[in-house]
């Protein structure tokens, strides 16, 4: 070990501990159990065993833990956007398409080409930049993974502009932000713009965020960790301070988290904080009693009428795999082309063949078909057991499976689509990036329908 280091040597890393002792100590506190301490003991800390704590200093550490449970922020709503509360509707077992006779596939594929007939299939390309990210797009420096994210990036921001989403007196909430490099784009766009906000949300801790580089005095970034099923816009403070249309952004968001971030926008935004405390609300416009009425908080009057809760919608989609019944919210759409939620396991396990054909990956940890890696973009492959299967080889090609993939994200995002226009959204799907770029190249837009837009007073 290095000359006052602790003396464990770690085999996970192949090197030693590279904590300070006490004096005279040959070992840091995490591992001090490897030396005599007057028979002091440590045991595995029970919030996480992955770090151990003496014994007789258990409660003390008890109470200052960085594993221990937090307060709940004031924008924590226990599964305020979860949706379906009735777990009678959920099938028990969950199967993979693998474990399906070739009869029973087949019959599932009628079933599925049934229900996307007569549906928008082919995607119009809307592939657009943006001049903020000019620069970086031309930097050398920037590595061929760099770039495609750039591309990306700069093709949301372009959509954003073309549908009049990058304007004054706005607050963008990215969903699923992580280093919130999206966030980062928008604010470079926004550089002149007044009164511009910025809320990142991301349940997990973060490294190497962007945030620090924003030190403009008129926006203001700020993270939430908070997972999406339990927050409540109408209780962040800013949002209740300030009241700015909101615009909800993000560069592909996994699955469910598309759908509970939806439903946080359009559903509990406006509901969420209707209490009994408060005043009977003012009358309002044949406008403003739509889903998308001004927002109104605990003891304030609501707001002009013009000013519209959720400005627009731009979600770049991703992991239709990791979709759940439970939180999707096109079941109305499903049910009504007679398909219900044992269709719907099987058609999101089955749209993971679009992005992956018939690879197959020797990664030890892939166990099922659902299984990604740790790449932004999420792209997964199948494991060996989903994508040798002699059952689907027999009768499907590789090209068949990929089709067949496709159709089965068209068919969830088209209930996407039919729930934001259920809640009175004018919404769209288009490839705004190439193929080559990321597979999971649809961008899902939304803004409120011209006929829910107040007609300007004379």
């Amino acid at each position: 070990p290095e000359p006052g280091r602790c003396a464990h040597f770690v085999l996970r890393k192949k090197r030693f501990c590279r904590m300070i002792p006490a004096p005279g100590r040959r070992f840091c506190g995490e591992h001090g159990h490897e030396e005599e301490q007057n028979d002091r003991k440590r045991i595995p800390c029970p919030l996480d065993p992955k770090h151990t704590v003496y014994e007789d200093q258990l409660q003390k550490h008890l109470k200052k833990c960085n594993s221990r449970e937090k307060p709940k922020p004031v924008y924590f709503v226990q599964d305020i956007n979860a949706g379906l509360k009735d777990v009678a509707e959920i099938p028990e077992k969950q199967v993979p398409p693998s474990s399906l006779s070739i009869e029973e596939l087949q019959n599932l594929i009628i079933k599925l080409k049934k229900a996307t007939n007569g549906l928008e299939l082919h995607l119009k390309e809307q592939i657009l930049s943006h001049q903020a990210l000019q620069e970086a797009l031309n930097d050398p420096k920037n590595g061929e993974s760099a770039f495609k994210h750039l591309k990306q990036q700069a093709s949301i921001l372009g959509n954003m502009e073309k549908l009049h989403l990058l304007g004054p007196g706005r607050c963008f909430v990215e969903f699923g932000a992580g280093r919130g490099k999206l966030s980062h784009w928008l604010d470079v766009a926004l550089q002149n713009v007044e009164s511009v906000q910025f809320l990142l949300v991301e349940r997990a801790t973060t490294r190497f965020k962007v945030d620090g580089k924003h030190k403009r005095r008129d926006s203001i970034f700020e993270r939430l960790q908070v997972d999406i099923q339990h927050l409540c816009l109408n209780k962040v403070p800013i949002l209740e301070k300030k009241k700015l249309p909101v615009v909800g952004i993000g560069k592909h968001l996994c699955g469910a988290a598309t759908d509970l971030a939806l439903r946080c926008l359009v559903e509990s935004y406006t509901t969420c904080c209707d209490g009994e405390d408060e005043e009977p609300a003012p009358k309002r416009s044949r406008a403003a009693q739509t889903e998308v009425a001004p927002h109104r908080s605990a003891g304030n009057e609501s707001t002009t009428e013009d000013h519209k809760p959720v400005a627009g919608i731009v979600i770049a989609l991703c992991c239709h795999h990791k979709c759940d019944w439970t939180h999707y919210v096109g079941r109305e759409f499903f049910r009504s082309v007679g398909l219900g939620p044992v269709e719907f396991n099987y058609f999101q396990r089955m749209s993971s063949w679009a992005t992956c054909g018939i690879r197959e990956t020797t990664s030890k940890a892939s166990a099922s078909e659902d299984q990604t890696d740790d790449t932004e973009e999420h792209e997964q492959t199948l494991s060996r057991t989903e994508s040798a299967s002699d059952t689907l080889q027999g009768i499907l090609s590789v090209e068949e499976r990929k089709e067949i993939g496709c159709l089965c994200k068209r068919l969830i995002d088209h209930g996407r689509i039919e729930y934001l226009q259920q809640k009175g959204y004018k919404a769209a799907l288009q490839f705004y990036t190439e193929a080559a770029v990321s597979l999971e190249n649809v961008l899902l837009t939304a803004v409120p329908s011209p006929s829910l837009i107040p007609e300007p007073t004379i």
